[in-house]
């Protein structure tokens, strides 16, 4: 052995870069050579290596060698193998050795890859000789317990994803352990959890894990048997080993099997745990104990549940009873566990719980009992979501976002049994509101808290109520008699900021009502508008009702008239901007402000002001943001530091998106040009595409103004346009595959918005534009740089996209006007599109360009000078020649979409032209191919009469000939996709 190589698997040599170079070379020696896992065999055995990274090292050597090239193993080197295994069995019996829990698992690993090879033909007794070896003593069982967990690992563990051929290695080996030795297995695990559950109850819980994990696929009556019962019994009175039994009995009762008997299983363990006291336990007892034990209850309910359903599908109504009679009979402990004070607890039984509930919606009607349960559940699960002293709301941590998590899904239990009886669920909660509301000043903020939350819920639960508000008051719904008393009460002023947050939830969700009755508006704006909503001392708080009054507002800006000036009054400081050095020290953050903003222009243009007040009132939002704007920009381009462009850049964008938001109050029926904003908005643009000159920051800056463009040409006419050349001019010059692949949507909007107006302009700049984007692509990249060649296919992608835009958008004057060479050019790219590029989507694109093409410039003698010739020459080439193309996958659902188009095209050249393209394949085209007369004489005079003709390969060229194949129907896509014709 290489004992230098060897040294440096001490932690004080792993960081270094050269003694990990050396160890791994020697390593890879080691397995490449036909004796190194010999080598480290004895040194294994020999005594000498003690350090547990070096006999890991060994082990891992030898692991690769079982891996690799045991299965041609001669029986030398099988002995071999399995000596050193049974001869680690015995260090570990004897003490030679104190191996940590890793060194032990790998050498059950390496047991576990040799059974894979040896079991049951080149090592037969495998299982006598570990079984044997276990007799060492209590460590030697432990490695025998460790080694069938490994097994299981390899051959059952459904997590794991096997190949079809080790899935059915896996099958045969289960079959032949089956045969073979499962009892005597099963025997071994009796022997050893009663042996051992005093001395060492570790490895009884290590043996019921094993039992746990083989039960799936051994028969059951090994284990569910008097003799193994009483052993799990008797271990429900040992604290160390009850956990492990509660597991296995889950495992136990999960195992897969006819409902019938299933049923009877399950019974049969809870009468015998039920007896033994078990299912009673104590309030005092250990918390992971009981939520074990709630999980057996859990599986208990759960798989009854599972065993009804399949009874009563297959109509055995008697069995099915008595299945449902079991369920119910487990109700009583749903409750209990679901009670507990311990989250845990609670959290382990609730998908019976919903599963129960589920169970019930399914039943025409409830009986007394059930609905008694289901009111006992609703009780506890409105207990259970209240926060408790321990909350910490100003540093959620860990524990705080498992509450979290756990009150989302009792929240699940609450829209059930809302829906399963959504009168007893309303009825609780007005009475716990009409209880709680009038009093909450007396009352902790828990409780508080809950109530508002209740009522949230409703309108979760039972999504129809919302709509169910009247103006008719005397006939108000309970739901809006909840909401005018939460809203009258005062309970927003609760001091605890949660309370607040919740109130102006419930508030938003039910936004109906405030049409119903508007008079409680004022109450719920100011509570947004002051110390409970915006300026509330919590953050969190304050961020999230920036949100919510945006909405609050989009729903009720027709009710809002009368407060108009007091709101823009109140909220005017909200909007004033710091300058970028001071940001830190703001309580709103930039996303909050985006909501404020916008809130203020649905405001502004949605008010009964005059247009000139309007106009003003945009006037005055938008002059600060600009002015920042040219401060920021002129730091940025001048005297800012380099630690500052960061600062100032995104500034800039909040400035700019802050303007775009504005314009989001405009609107189809309230456009910029009806009040007079255009000139507001485009003399802020023209400042705005001053941003293009900076070069520092530019992917920042640029981002900003393509998105303030999107929104004018939502919101301008014609006034946009004159814009829009000096947007490309900037981008044309120096620009980068990201640049040109973003603006490129700004182009494809403005031609889906303008169309033919915008042909003029689209004609001047369209081959500028399109050069381009052809010298980018052309640009030489580094091999190694996945980045640069990400972006340029997404970029090649995009400019197919503009292509198919103009063409889709009937605009083919663009194209037409081009000289015939520059046309040519861009026609070629195209057909290369659809026959080179491996990207399906993009090959999809391109066919659909041809196509629409075709449709519009190849009939006749070709609308389009030379375009007859084009289609003989380039597009009908392609069309066949694109699926013959190695990266043609036709298992990629993609791809066939691509073949479907692709056969789409052709079709359209078949319907233009007629007999003309039959005759140009069969005389010009076909026989260039190579193509025999007498097989291009079956294809076009066989009974099968084509419609069109698709060539595609794999390896050879194979024909698919679909007479009446409709590429647009995705039945027949997935009906040929996979044929193969061979002619």
């Amino acid at each position: 052995m290489d004992d230098q190589a060897l040294s440096f698997l001490d932690g004080l040599h792993l960081s270094d870069g050269r003694s990990q170079e050396k160890l791994l070379s020697y390593f890879e020696l080691l397995k490449r050579s036909d004796d190194g896992w010999k080598l480290c065999i004895t040194a294994f055995t020999s005594g000498k290596y003690n350090s547990d990274n070096v006999r890991f090292f060994f082990l891992q050597v030898l692991e690769s060698y079982i891996h690799q090239r045991y299965h041609l193993a001669g029986t030398e080197d099988q002995q071999i193998v399995r000596a050193f295994l049974i001869t680690c069995l015995q260090m570990q019996a004897s003490g030679v050795t104190k191996d940590k829990s890793f060194l032990k698992n790998k050498i059950a690993q390496l047991f576990s890859l040799a059974f894979l090879v040896d079991f049951p033909h080149r090592w037969p007794n495998y299982f006598v000789d570990i079984l044997h070896a276990s007799s060492f003593g209590h460590v030697a069982v432990e490695m025998y317990l460790r080694i069938l967990s490994a097994i299981d690992c390899d051959v059952v563990d459904r997590e794991i994803i096997h190949t079809n051929s080790e899935t059915e290695r896996n099958t045969n080996l289960k079959d032949a352990m089956r045969e073979r030795c499962v009892p005597q297995l099963v025997e071994s695990w009796l022997q050893i959890m009663t042996t051992y559950q005093t001395s060492h109850p570790d490895i009884t819980c290590l043996c019921l894990d094993v039992v746990g994990k083989y039960i799936s696929w051994i028969d059951i009556n090994l284990v569910a048997n008097e003799q193994f019962v009483t052993a799990l019994l008797s271990f429900f009175s040992h604290s160390q080993l009850r956990e492990s039994a509660c597991d296995c009995i889950h495992e136990i009762i999960s195992k897969g099997m006819e409902p019938v008997a299933k049923t009877k299983l399950i019974e049969s363990f809870a009468s015998v745990l039920n007896s033994a006291g078990v299912m009673c336990p104590n309030d005092g007892e250990e918390g992971d104990y009981l939520a074990r034990l709630a999980n057996l209850v859990n599986g208990m309910g759960q798989n009854l549940i599972y065993c009804y359903q399949k009874l009563v599908k297959s109509a055995d109504m008697v069995n099915a009873m008595t299945t449902l009679h079991a369920v119910e009979s487990k109700v009583p402990l749903i409750l209990r566990f679901l009670s507990h004070e311990d989250d845990d607890i609670s959290e382990a039984v609730i998908g019976f719980g919903q599963d129960y509930i589920t169970l019930l919606k399914q039943s025409p009607s409830l009986t007394q009992r059930q609905r008694e349960d289901v009111e006992q559940m609703l009780y506890i699960i409105i207990k259970k979501m209240k926060y408790d002293d321990t909350y910490n709301f100003d540093m959620e941590g860990e524990e705080e976002a498992m509450f979290q998590d756990y009150r989302k899904q009792v929240k699940i239990i609450f829209n059930n049994l809302a829906q399963l009886d959504s009168n007893m669920v309303v009825r609780n909660v007005h009475t716990i509101l009409t209880s709680t509301l009038p009093q909450w000043k007396t009352l902790d903020y828990s409780d508080a808290e809950m109530s508002l939350m209740l009522l949230y819920m409703l309108g979760e639960a039972l999504p129809s109520s919302i709509q169910s508000f009247t103006t008719y008051k005397e006939k108000a719904p309970p739901l809006q008699e909840m909401m005018r008393l939460m809203v009258s009460s005062g309970i927003s002023c609760h001091k605890h900021s949660f309370v607040q947050l919740q109130f102006l939830e419930t508030a938003v969700r039910y936004d109906k009502f405030f049409v119903v009755e508007p008079e409680y508006i004022p109450n719920v704006l100011m509570a947004f508008l002051d110390e409970r909503g915006l300026r509330n001392k919590n953050l969190q708080v304050c961020s999230r009702a920036s949100y919510l009054f945006s909405r609050f507002v989009k729903s009720l800006k027709p009710h809002l008239q009368n407060f108009l000036e007091d709101i823009l009054k109140r909220i005017t400081d909200l909007l004033v901007l710091p300058p970028p050095e001071a940001d830190s020290q703001t309580r709103l953050s930039m996303d909050d402000r985006l909501y404020l903003y916008e809130t203020v222009g649905i405001l502004i243009v949605s008010s009964n002001f005059p247009p000139d007040r309007k106009q003003m009132l945009i006037r005055e939002l938008l002059l600060p943001l600009v002015s920042q704007f040219k401060t920021c920009l002129t730091k940025l381009c001048t005297d800012c530091e380099e630690e500052d462009q960061d600062l100032y850049a995104y500034r800039i964008n909040d400035v700019i998106s802050f303007a775009s938001r504005i314009s989001k109050g405009f609107s189809n029926q309230v456009t910029m040009k009806q009040i007079g904003c255009v000139e507001a908005f485009t003399e802020t643009l023209q400042i705005f595409l001053q941003g293009f000159k900076c070069q520092v920051q530019r992917h920042v800056l640029r981002a900003a103004i393509r998105q303030y463009l999107h929104r004018m040409v939502v919101c301008l006419e014609e006034e946009i346009l004159p814009f829009i050349p000096v947007a490309l001019e900037n981008l044309v010059q120096e620009p980068d595959a990201k640049e040109l692949h973003d603006f490129i949507p700004l182009m494809t909007q403005l031609i889906m918005k303008f169309k033919k107006t915008i042909g003029p302009f689209l004609r001047e700049v369209f081959m500028p534009f399109v050069q381009t984007i052809y010298g980018v692509l052309s640009t030489p990249q580094d091999e190694h740089d996945q980045v640069t060649a990400s972006e340029k296919r997404m970029l090649q992608r995009s400019y197919f996209q503009f292509i198919a835009c103009i063409v889709t958008n009937n605009v083919f004057d663009v194209l037409r006007d081009q000289n015939a060479q520059n046309l040519q050019q861009v026609l070629m790219t195209i057909v290369q599109g659809a026959c080179d590029n491996p990207d399906p989507q993009t090959q999809k694109i391109c066919f659909g360009i041809l196509k629409k093409l075709v449709e519009v410039w190849g009939g006749g003698d070709g609308e389009m000078g030379g375009f007859k010739e084009f289609i003989y020459q380039s597009v009908v080439p392609a069309c066949i020649l694109a699926p013959l193309k190695p990266s043609f996958d036709l298992n990629d659902a993609q791809t066939v979409i691509a073949l479907g188009e692709c056969a789409q095209c052709l079709k359209c050249i078949l319907d233009k032209r007629g007999e003309e393209v039959i005759n140009f394949l069969q005389n010009n085209y076909l026989p260039k191919l190579q193509l025999s007369p007498e097989l291009i004489e079956l294809l076009f005079f066989s009974p099968l009469s084509l419609s069109f003709h698709l060539l595609f390969a794999s390896s050879n060229f194979f024909f698919l000939l679909f007479p009446n194949f409709d590429a647009a129907d995705s039945t027949d896509q997935g009906k040929h996709s996979n044929s193969n014709i061979f002619l």
